[in-house]
Protein backbone atom coordinates (compact mmCIF):
# COMPACT_ATOMS: atom_id res chain seq x y z
CA UNK A 1 0.00 0.00 0.00
CA UNK A 2 1.52 3.28 -1.11
CA UNK A 3 1.66 5.89 1.68
CA UNK A 4 0.88 9.53 1.07
CA UNK A 5 1.19 12.62 3.23
CA UNK A 6 -2.26 13.97 4.08
CA UNK A 7 -1.17 17.02 6.04
CA UNK A 8 1.73 18.79 7.73
CA UNK A 9 2.20 21.46 10.35
CA UNK A 10 4.88 23.21 12.37
CA UNK A 11 5.14 25.51 15.33
CA UNK A 12 7.15 28.70 15.31
CA UNK A 13 10.93 28.23 15.61
CA UNK A 14 13.29 30.03 17.97
CA UNK A 15 14.40 30.26 21.57
CA UNK A 16 11.06 29.97 23.34
CA UNK A 17 11.73 29.05 26.98
CA UNK A 18 8.30 30.40 27.92
CA UNK A 19 6.60 27.69 25.81
CA UNK A 20 6.51 24.05 26.91
CA UNK A 21 6.98 21.05 24.65
CA UNK A 22 3.24 20.26 24.78
CA UNK A 23 2.40 23.82 23.74
CA UNK A 24 4.74 23.60 20.74
CA UNK A 25 3.33 20.18 19.84
CA UNK A 26 -0.25 21.49 20.04
CA UNK A 27 0.47 24.11 17.40
CA UNK A 28 2.12 21.65 15.02
CA UNK A 29 -0.34 18.77 15.47
CA UNK A 30 -3.49 20.90 15.25
CA UNK A 31 -2.16 22.34 12.00
CA UNK A 32 -1.25 18.91 10.60
CA UNK A 33 -4.60 17.33 11.51
CA UNK A 34 -6.50 20.28 10.07
CA UNK A 35 -4.43 20.17 6.90
CA UNK A 36 -5.02 16.42 6.63
CA UNK A 37 -8.75 16.70 7.21
CA UNK A 38 -8.78 13.92 9.81
CA UNK A 39 -9.80 14.04 13.46
CA UNK A 40 -8.18 10.86 14.76
CA UNK A 41 -5.08 8.74 14.22
CA UNK A 42 -4.42 5.07 14.85
CA UNK A 43 -0.82 5.40 16.05
CA UNK A 44 1.92 7.94 16.71
CA UNK A 45 5.65 7.82 16.10
CA UNK A 46 7.35 10.67 17.94
CA UNK A 47 10.95 11.82 17.50
CA UNK A 48 12.80 13.63 20.27
CA UNK A 49 16.41 13.59 21.45
CA UNK A 50 16.58 15.35 24.79
CA UNK A 51 12.99 15.02 25.98
CA UNK A 52 12.27 13.43 29.36
CA UNK A 53 10.62 9.99 29.52
CA UNK A 54 6.98 10.36 28.55
CA UNK A 55 7.52 13.60 26.64
CA UNK A 56 5.36 12.47 23.72
CA UNK A 57 2.55 11.20 25.95
CA UNK A 58 2.54 14.46 27.94
CA UNK A 59 2.18 16.45 24.74
CA UNK A 60 -0.37 14.20 23.07
CA UNK A 61 -2.74 13.91 26.01
CA UNK A 62 -3.31 17.66 25.80
CA UNK A 63 -4.55 17.04 22.26
CA UNK A 64 -6.84 14.18 23.24
CA UNK A 65 -4.61 11.64 21.50
CA UNK A 66 -4.64 8.74 23.94
CA UNK A 67 -5.29 4.99 23.94
CA UNK A 68 -3.35 4.48 20.71
CA UNK A 69 0.18 3.11 20.31
CA UNK A 70 2.74 5.87 20.91
CA UNK A 71 6.34 5.03 20.06
CA UNK A 72 9.10 7.48 20.98
CA UNK A 73 12.23 7.46 18.80
CA UNK A 74 15.69 8.91 19.45
CA UNK A 75 17.99 8.92 16.45
CA UNK A 76 20.00 12.12 16.91
CA UNK A 77 19.23 14.79 14.29
CA UNK A 78 17.34 12.21 12.21
CA UNK A 79 14.80 11.50 14.98
CA UNK A 80 11.91 13.31 13.28
CA UNK A 81 12.51 11.79 9.85
CA UNK A 82 12.96 8.37 11.46
CA UNK A 83 9.48 8.84 12.98
CA UNK A 84 8.19 9.72 9.51
CA UNK A 85 9.91 6.67 8.00
CA UNK A 86 8.30 4.39 10.58
CA UNK A 87 4.90 6.00 10.00
CA UNK A 88 5.23 5.32 6.27
CA UNK A 89 6.26 1.71 6.88
CA UNK A 90 3.30 1.21 9.20
CA UNK A 91 0.86 2.48 6.56
CA UNK A 92 2.57 0.63 3.71
CA UNK A 93 2.32 -2.69 5.55
CA UNK A 94 -1.31 -2.12 6.47
CA UNK A 95 -0.51 -2.13 10.18
CA UNK A 96 -2.22 1.23 10.73
CA UNK A 97 -4.34 3.46 8.51
CA UNK A 98 -3.83 7.01 9.78
CA UNK A 99 -0.49 7.65 11.49
CA UNK A 100 0.87 10.81 13.07
CA UNK A 101 4.60 11.50 12.88
CA UNK A 102 5.62 14.09 15.46
CA UNK A 103 8.96 15.73 16.15
CA UNK A 104 9.57 18.05 19.09
CA UNK A 105 12.45 19.58 21.03
CA UNK A 106 12.90 22.28 23.63
CA UNK A 107 16.62 22.81 23.18
CA UNK A 108 16.87 25.87 25.42
CA UNK A 109 16.02 23.71 28.44
CA UNK A 110 19.22 21.74 27.90
CA UNK A 111 21.78 23.93 26.12
CA UNK A 112 23.01 27.49 26.11
CA UNK A 113 25.83 26.75 23.66
CA UNK A 114 27.01 24.00 21.32
CA UNK A 115 26.01 20.36 21.71
CA UNK A 116 28.75 18.28 23.28
CA UNK A 117 29.29 14.59 22.47
CA UNK A 118 29.02 12.06 25.28
CA UNK A 119 31.96 12.22 27.67
CA UNK A 120 32.50 8.48 27.17
CA UNK A 121 33.28 9.03 23.46
CA UNK A 122 36.73 10.05 22.28
CA UNK A 123 35.42 13.36 20.93
CA UNK A 124 33.70 14.11 24.21
CA UNK A 125 36.80 13.36 26.24
CA UNK A 126 38.71 15.82 24.06
CA UNK A 127 36.06 18.52 24.47
CA UNK A 128 35.21 18.48 20.76
CA UNK A 129 31.77 20.07 20.41
CA UNK A 130 29.85 19.52 17.17
CA UNK A 131 31.14 22.72 15.50
CA UNK A 132 34.71 21.46 15.84
CA UNK A 133 33.84 18.13 14.21
CA UNK A 134 32.31 19.89 11.21
CA UNK A 135 35.24 22.32 11.16
CA UNK A 136 37.58 19.36 10.68
CA UNK A 137 35.53 18.36 7.64
CA UNK A 138 35.71 21.91 6.31
CA UNK A 139 39.48 22.05 6.73
CA UNK A 140 39.92 18.72 4.97
CA UNK A 141 37.74 19.95 2.09
CA UNK A 142 39.73 23.15 1.87
CA UNK A 143 42.94 21.15 1.68
CA UNK A 144 41.73 18.56 -0.82
CA UNK A 145 39.47 20.56 -3.12
CA UNK A 146 40.39 24.21 -2.63
CA UNK A 147 37.04 25.23 -1.16
CA UNK A 148 37.37 28.86 -0.07
CA UNK A 149 36.03 30.66 2.99
CA UNK A 150 33.90 32.77 0.65
CA UNK A 151 32.32 29.66 -0.92
CA UNK A 152 31.49 28.29 2.52
CA UNK A 153 29.93 31.61 3.55
CA UNK A 154 27.85 31.80 0.37
CA UNK A 155 25.82 28.78 1.53
CA UNK A 156 24.78 30.80 4.57
CA UNK A 157 23.98 33.82 2.40
CA UNK A 158 21.64 31.70 0.27
CA UNK A 159 19.87 29.99 3.13
CA UNK A 160 19.40 33.12 5.22
CA UNK A 161 17.98 34.91 2.19
CA UNK A 162 15.54 32.02 1.67
CA UNK A 163 14.58 32.23 5.33
CA UNK A 164 13.35 35.81 4.94
CA UNK A 165 10.42 34.42 2.91
CA UNK A 166 9.59 31.84 5.60
CA UNK A 167 7.16 33.02 8.33
CA UNK A 168 8.50 30.59 10.98
CA UNK A 169 12.33 30.74 11.15
CA UNK A 170 14.61 31.50 14.06
CA UNK A 171 16.71 33.96 12.00
CA UNK A 172 15.04 35.76 9.09
CA UNK A 173 17.71 38.20 7.97
CA UNK A 174 19.66 38.83 4.77
CA UNK A 175 23.42 38.59 5.15
CA UNK A 176 26.45 39.22 2.96
CA UNK A 177 29.54 37.09 2.61
CA UNK A 178 31.50 39.86 4.34
CA UNK A 179 29.13 39.93 7.33
CA UNK A 180 29.32 36.17 7.72
CA UNK A 181 33.11 36.08 7.59
CA UNK A 182 33.28 38.97 10.04
CA UNK A 183 31.14 37.15 12.63
CA UNK A 184 32.79 35.52 15.62
CA UNK A 185 35.00 32.53 14.83
CA UNK A 186 33.56 29.40 16.44
CA UNK A 187 35.77 26.61 15.09
CA UNK A 188 38.19 27.53 12.34
CA UNK A 189 37.11 28.03 9.55
CA UNK A 190 33.47 28.17 10.67
CA UNK A 191 32.12 31.51 11.89
CA UNK A 192 29.05 31.98 14.05
CA UNK A 193 26.85 32.70 11.03
CA UNK A 194 27.93 29.43 9.41
CA UNK A 195 26.50 27.45 12.37
CA UNK A 196 22.84 26.70 13.00
CA UNK A 197 21.16 27.97 16.15
CA UNK A 198 19.66 25.75 18.83
CA UNK A 199 15.92 26.22 18.71
CA UNK A 200 12.62 25.17 20.28
CA UNK A 201 9.91 23.84 17.99
CA UNK A 202 7.65 21.00 16.94
CA UNK A 203 6.60 19.67 13.54
CA UNK A 204 4.15 16.99 12.49
CA UNK A 205 2.79 15.04 9.52
CA UNK A 206 -0.22 12.78 9.01
CA UNK A 207 0.40 9.77 6.78
CA UNK A 208 -2.15 7.38 5.33
CA UNK A 209 -3.02 5.28 2.25
CA UNK A 210 -3.98 6.87 -1.06
CA UNK A 211 -7.47 8.37 -0.97
CA UNK A 212 -7.76 10.36 -4.21
CA UNK A 213 -7.23 13.79 -2.65
CA UNK A 214 -5.29 16.00 -5.05
CA UNK A 215 -3.52 17.79 -2.18
CA UNK A 216 -2.05 14.58 -0.79
CA UNK A 217 1.64 14.11 -1.60
CA UNK A 218 2.87 10.66 -2.57
CA UNK A 219 5.84 9.11 -0.76
CA UNK A 220 7.88 7.47 -3.50
CA UNK A 221 10.66 6.27 -1.21
CA UNK A 222 11.84 6.48 2.36
CA UNK A 223 15.05 4.81 3.48
CA UNK A 224 16.68 4.64 6.91
CA UNK A 225 20.26 3.50 7.51
CA UNK A 226 22.72 3.61 10.37
CA UNK A 227 26.37 4.36 9.73
CA UNK A 228 29.09 1.84 9.05
CA UNK A 229 31.99 1.37 11.40
CA UNK A 230 34.24 4.41 11.00
CA UNK A 231 37.79 3.12 10.70
CA UNK A 232 39.21 6.41 9.35
CA UNK A 233 40.25 4.69 6.14
CA UNK A 234 37.33 6.05 4.12
CA UNK A 235 38.44 8.42 1.35
CA UNK A 236 35.57 10.71 2.34
CA UNK A 237 34.89 12.95 5.30
CA UNK A 238 32.69 11.79 8.16
CA UNK A 239 29.02 11.60 7.15
CA UNK A 240 29.50 11.40 3.37
CA UNK A 241 29.28 7.62 3.06
CA UNK A 242 26.06 7.17 5.03
CA UNK A 243 24.27 9.89 3.03
CA UNK A 244 25.52 8.50 -0.30
CA UNK A 245 24.44 4.94 0.52
CA UNK A 246 21.04 5.95 1.93
CA UNK A 247 20.36 8.14 -1.11
CA UNK A 248 21.32 5.35 -3.52
CA UNK A 249 18.71 3.09 -1.95
CA UNK A 250 16.10 5.86 -2.01
CA UNK A 251 16.71 6.65 -5.69
CA UNK A 252 16.40 2.97 -6.57
CA UNK A 253 13.19 2.63 -4.56
CA UNK A 254 11.74 5.78 -6.14
CA UNK A 255 12.77 4.74 -9.65
CA UNK A 256 14.58 7.96 -10.47
CA UNK A 257 18.01 9.59 -10.29
CA UNK A 258 19.38 12.73 -8.67
CA UNK A 259 18.97 14.83 -11.82
CA UNK A 260 15.19 14.30 -11.65
CA UNK A 261 14.80 15.92 -8.23
CA UNK A 262 13.40 19.44 -8.42
CA UNK A 263 13.77 20.70 -4.84
CA UNK A 264 15.64 19.51 -1.75
CA UNK A 265 15.70 20.08 1.99
CA UNK A 266 19.02 18.84 3.41
CA UNK A 267 20.79 18.84 6.75
CA UNK A 268 22.79 22.09 6.76
CA UNK A 269 23.65 22.33 10.45
CA UNK A 270 26.89 23.96 9.24
CA UNK A 271 27.73 25.38 5.82
CA UNK A 272 30.15 22.55 5.01
CA UNK A 273 27.30 20.12 5.74
CA UNK A 274 25.24 21.33 2.77
CA UNK A 275 28.24 21.15 0.45
CA UNK A 276 29.16 17.59 1.47
CA UNK A 277 25.54 16.44 1.39
CA UNK A 278 24.78 17.73 -2.09
CA UNK A 279 27.78 15.78 -3.35
CA UNK A 280 26.72 12.64 -1.47
CA UNK A 281 23.22 12.98 -2.95
CA UNK A 282 24.69 12.99 -6.45
CA UNK A 283 23.99 16.60 -7.39
CA UNK A 284 27.69 17.22 -8.05
CA UNK A 285 30.92 15.21 -8.24
CA UNK A 286 33.16 14.98 -5.21
CA UNK A 287 34.78 18.37 -4.60
CA UNK A 288 32.29 20.29 -6.76
CA UNK A 289 29.55 20.89 -4.18
CA UNK A 290 30.62 24.46 -3.42
CA UNK A 291 30.35 25.33 -7.09
CA UNK A 292 26.66 24.38 -7.05
CA UNK A 293 25.88 27.32 -4.80
CA UNK A 294 28.36 29.67 -6.45
CA UNK A 295 26.84 29.01 -9.91
CA UNK A 296 23.27 29.58 -8.69
CA UNK A 297 22.27 25.94 -9.25
CA UNK A 298 20.96 25.52 -5.69
CA UNK A 299 19.30 28.94 -5.29
CA UNK A 300 15.50 29.21 -5.52
CA UNK A 301 15.75 30.41 -9.11
CA UNK A 302 18.27 27.67 -9.97
CA UNK A 303 17.98 24.22 -11.49
CA UNK A 304 17.77 22.35 -8.16
CA UNK A 305 17.03 24.64 -5.21
CA UNK A 306 18.37 23.40 -1.89
CA UNK A 307 16.83 24.50 1.42
CA UNK A 308 14.26 26.99 0.12
CA UNK A 309 12.90 27.10 3.69
CA UNK A 310 16.17 28.66 4.85
CA UNK A 311 17.42 25.33 6.15
CA UNK A 312 18.77 24.80 9.63
CA UNK A 313 21.02 27.84 9.23
CA UNK A 314 18.00 30.16 9.13
CA UNK A 315 15.17 28.11 10.62
CA UNK A 316 17.18 26.78 13.57
CA UNK A 317 17.80 23.21 14.69
CA UNK A 318 15.40 21.72 17.27
CA UNK A 319 16.79 18.24 16.75
CA UNK A 320 13.64 16.12 17.04
CA UNK A 321 11.54 18.56 15.00
CA UNK A 322 14.04 19.31 12.23
CA UNK A 323 13.35 16.41 9.89
CA UNK A 324 9.59 16.88 9.95
CA UNK A 325 10.02 20.61 9.35
CA UNK A 326 12.07 19.69 6.27
CA UNK A 327 9.28 17.35 5.19
CA UNK A 328 6.65 20.06 5.69
CA UNK A 329 8.60 22.41 3.42
CA UNK A 330 8.80 19.82 0.65
CA UNK A 331 5.06 19.11 0.93
CA UNK A 332 4.30 22.83 0.66
CA UNK A 333 6.65 23.14 -2.31
CA UNK A 334 5.08 20.22 -4.18
CA UNK A 335 1.59 21.58 -3.56
CA UNK A 336 2.61 25.07 -4.73
CA UNK A 337 1.88 26.51 -1.29
CA UNK A 338 5.30 27.97 -0.43
CA UNK A 339 4.52 31.58 -1.24
CA UNK A 340 7.45 33.87 -1.98
CA UNK A 341 9.93 31.00 -1.67
CA UNK A 342 8.03 28.75 -4.11
CA UNK A 343 10.17 26.78 -6.55
CA UNK A 344 8.62 26.97 -10.02
CA UNK A 345 7.45 23.65 -11.40
CA UNK A 346 8.47 21.60 -8.37
CA UNK A 347 7.22 18.04 -8.94
CA UNK A 348 9.76 15.79 -7.16
CA UNK A 349 11.17 16.68 -3.74
CA UNK A 350 13.79 15.11 -1.50
CA UNK A 351 14.42 15.28 2.24
CA UNK A 352 17.75 14.26 3.80
CA UNK A 353 18.51 14.27 7.51
CA UNK A 354 21.69 12.79 8.98
CA UNK A 355 22.23 12.47 12.71
CA UNK A 356 25.63 11.89 14.24
CA UNK A 357 27.47 12.14 17.49
CA UNK A 358 28.31 8.55 18.37
CA UNK A 359 32.02 7.78 18.10
CA UNK A 360 33.03 4.81 15.98
CA UNK A 361 30.32 4.96 13.32
CA UNK A 362 29.76 7.12 10.25
CA UNK A 363 26.61 8.69 11.66
CA UNK A 364 23.93 7.47 14.05
CA UNK A 365 21.33 7.41 11.32
CA UNK A 366 20.29 8.92 8.02
CA UNK A 367 16.89 9.15 6.37
CA UNK A 368 16.32 10.07 2.73
CA UNK A 369 12.74 10.45 1.55
CA UNK A 370 11.59 11.14 -2.01
CA UNK A 371 8.13 12.62 -2.52
CA UNK A 372 5.86 13.66 -5.35
CA UNK A 373 5.45 12.62 -8.92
Amino acid sequence: MRPVVYGVGTSDFGKQPERSGPQLAQQAVYEALGDAGVDRVDAVFAGTVFGAPGTAQRALQTLGITEVPIVTIENACASGTTAFHEACQAVSSGRYRHVLALGMETMTLHFSGPILPEATDAEGRQGMAMPSIYAMSANRYKAEFGVTDEQLALVSVKNHRNGTANPWPHHAVELTVEQILASRLIADPLNLLQCCAISDAAAAAVVGPERGNRRDVAVRATVLRSGALWDHRSPHVWGYDIVRDTAAQAYEQAGLGPSEVDVLEVHDAFTIGEIVTTEALGLAPLGAGAALCESGHTWISGRQPVNPSGGLLSRGHPLGATGLAQLAEIVWQLRGDAGARQVDGARIGLVETMGGGTAGVDGNGCVVAVLGG
